[in-house]
């Protein structure tokens, strides 16, 4: 090349598609985590009185497919568990399945784990330094909690026909086993981290 030729630049390619294409590893860890959903959905639930909906492990693996797969690896494994569920597979909480859970009183929730789900990984996306429990536990409340209530009650309150408030109050009854399920989330990624750093947050920035 002579130096009056002019200098040209190959464009470089941008990262933002390759970053939410789906490989097969992707695809593997998202059916895993539906599946574990499904399994977690089945165990015994608790009934809990004046609570809209029973006391149910599904939570939990919302919470740990957000904090261990990422913001949207964590709510495409969701929306897959849902599918299934909609589809007619018994995989809910209490073994049911079909279109009349997604239109009752608790459909609220279920469209709230998608978003719980996605809010926890984006959380838990944005630690820096150390994955700690501690850090993990605030993200698991605010985005396992905080945002499957935030959706979930006001549907329940609009479908189920009663006050906001009496919603809120019968649901107050979740908190404490939902804290529990934060907490377990948080000390099994921070433990999966530490052993398998390639599921930290740093890994899914790269």
């Amino acid at each position: 090349m002579s130096a009056t030729e002019p200098v040209t630049h190959e464009p470089t390619a941008t990262p933002t598609g390759r970053r939410f294409a789906v490989t097969a590893p992707d695809a593997a860890r998202i059916a895993s985590f539906a599946a574990l959903i499904c399994v977690l959905a089945l165990t015994p639930a608790i009934s809990l009185g004046s609570a809209l909906a029973p006391l149910t492990l599904q939570t939990l693996g919302v919470m740990l497919a957000g904090a261990l797969l990422g913001w949207w690896r964590g709510a495409l494994a969701v929306v897959t568990y849902l599918l299934l569920a909609l589809a007619g597979l018994p995989v809910l909480a209490g073994g049911v399945g079909g279109v009349e859970p997604f239109v009752g009183p608790t459909a609220g929730y279920l469209y709230g784990f998608v978003l719980g789900a996605a809010a926890t990984g984006w959380l838990v996306d944005r630690i820096r330094g150390r994955v700690t429990a501690p850090k993990v536990f605030g993200a698991a409340v605010v985005g396992g909690m905080g945002v499957i209530y935030a959706v979930g009650i006001p549907v329940s309150a609009v479908v189920a026909g009663i006050p906001l408030w009496t919603a809120v109050t019968g649901s107050w009854v979740f908190l404490p086993g939902d804290v529990v399920k934060a907490v377990l989330t948080a000390l099994v990624t921070a433990a999966v981290v530490r052993a398998y750093p390639p599921a930290g947050p740093a890994a899914r920035r790269r």
